[in-house]
């Protein structure tokens, strides 16, 4: 862990208010990265949901939904942890430059063949997969990277949280922006304005200002650091468990994003307006949550909200399952989106909080890996199993499983914030004349 004590209270956490939600904005690279990123991710939705669309209206099938899902996903799941090693080792800003860069030829080639008519079923496929590889070294650089971006540590979940804030902002206006335009003009514009919003974020990559981090030479091999690695995250409880209860989540919660389009189309009676509205419900939903996560002033109290956010999630998938309105289905996926990101985002922060600098990178790769690297699994099973009993019958199994992993955690809890505790204290996020009678710490 850091060997550097910082003070409980810092000018930062006695503002309040406005000022206190959007703190982590003095600092003048997050500045630049949230609204180039922000302007980007806007692109990256409306790709997200173009795709879904396309795919659908090419073959109509559940399954291949499911398989255009995995092919996106797996290589996350195959490279993550080894990318991992890497970005301990390497310079984590030219990593971004270089996946913004290849992610925007990626958009612009799958914009291409649809604009001409060219694409096919395996062309998706491809380019997918391709976008999927980019993601195992962007992601978790993009996640390693905060700390860089935000120099004082008491900022950091904020910084997570307007990180949440903004992708979900993107998740609300691209879907909407999406099923406009494909209405209009067909997919093909949405993967040409996404690949022109990779210039924003690259744009914002390169006017920062990065102070140099000295770098680990090590002559070990990379399969020696991986498993230096794996040995931390699996042998330290706090951690493993919040990624385990995050892949299980991954696994069988989130890939209900996938069966959207049916639930469009075939549940609800409608076409791509209707799936641009259930995208932007969760989008709504997660943005809520995000906000109510901005204007917290600690990690405190982050430990109780996995359970409890897990447990929201999975009923409102269950009571989804069996809405054939519209306005109700909306309000459902609302409240999911809510847990979801409320689940996301306070495992990220007491991740981020607690890991020790020298491993940040492998053990956000593993993150990665929980949080991409199990969905191909879980879009491959929805989109199959979704085939056999139906979506609707789908998403709710997926709810039960949620719930059941909410109670598991919950059970677990109490070891996890006896853990957590002495770092909490050598941070100075609690005072250390405070720790004996502090029972709360990792809630």
């Amino acid at each position: 862990m850091s060997t550097e004590v910082k003070s409980a209270v810092t000018p930062a956490a006695s503002e309040t208010g406005m000022s206190h939600a959007w703190r982590a904005l003095r600092h003048r690279n997050f500045r630049l990265y949230f609204g180039g990123q922000t302007i980007s991710l806007i692109g990256t939705w409306m790709t997200r949901l173009a795709t879904s669309w396309l795919v659908y209206r090419l073959t109509g099938s559940a399954f291949l939904l499911g398989i255009v899902g995995f092919a996106g996903q797996i290589p996350t799941f195959l490279f993550a942890p080894f990318a991992g090693v890497w970005l301990d080792r390497l310079n984590r800003h030219k990593v971004l430059v270089v996946t913004q860069f290849l992610a925007m030829l990626q958009s612009f080639a799958l914009a291409a063949l649809t604009l001409t008519k060219h694409i096919n079923i395996r062309e998706i496929i491809f380019l997918s997969a391709f976008q999927g590889l980019i993601n195992a070294f962007d992601m978790p650089s993009r996640q390693a990277f905060v700390v860089q971006m935000v120099e004082d540590k008491q900022d950091l979940g904020n910084a997570i949280a307007l990180t949440s804030s903004m992708v979900n902002l993107a998740r609300l206006i691209g879907p909407s922006l999406a099923g406009a335009v494909i209405a209009l003009s067909g997919e093909g514009f949405c993967f040409l304005v996404d690949g022109i919003s990779y210039l924003a974020v690259i744009a914002s990559l390169l006017a920062m200002q990065i102070k140099s981090v000295p770098m680990k030479h090590t002559a070990d091999s990379m399969l020696t650091q991986f498993k230096e690695g794996w040995a931390y995250v699996s042998g330290f409880a706090p951690i493993r468990v919040i990624l385990l209860v995050f892949a299980i989540v991954s696994l069988m919660g989130w890939p209900f994003t996938v069966l959207m389009p049916i639930f469009a189309g075939k549940i609800l009676k409608g076409g791509p307006h209707t799936l641009g509205f259930l995208m932007g419900a969760v989008g709504i939903g997660a943005l809520v949550s995000a906000a109510s996560l901005a204007v917290r002033k600690s990690v405190l109290g982050l430990g109780r909200m996995i359970p409890m956010s897990t447990a929201a999630f999975g009923i409102a998938l269950i009571f989804f399952g069996m809405s054939r309105i519209l306005w109700v289905s909306l309000l459902l996926v609302l409240v999911c989106g809510f847990g979801m990101m409320q689940q996301m985002a306070a495992s990220n922060t007491i991740i981020q909080t607690i890991v020790e600098e020298s491993k940040r990178g492998r053990v956000m790769s593993f993150y990665t890996m929980a949080f991409v690297g199990m969905a191909p699994f879980g879009s491959l099973f929805a989109g199959a199993l979704a085939h056999s009993i139906g979506a609707p019958r789908t998403v709710m199994l997926s709810g039960a499983c949620c719930i059941a992993c909410a109670v598991w955690f919950a059970t677990r809890l109490p070891s996890i914030e006896k853990s957590i505790r002495p770092i909490y204290i050598h941070l100075g996020i609690i005072p250390p004349v405070n720790a004996v009678v502090q029972d709360t710490v990792g809630r």
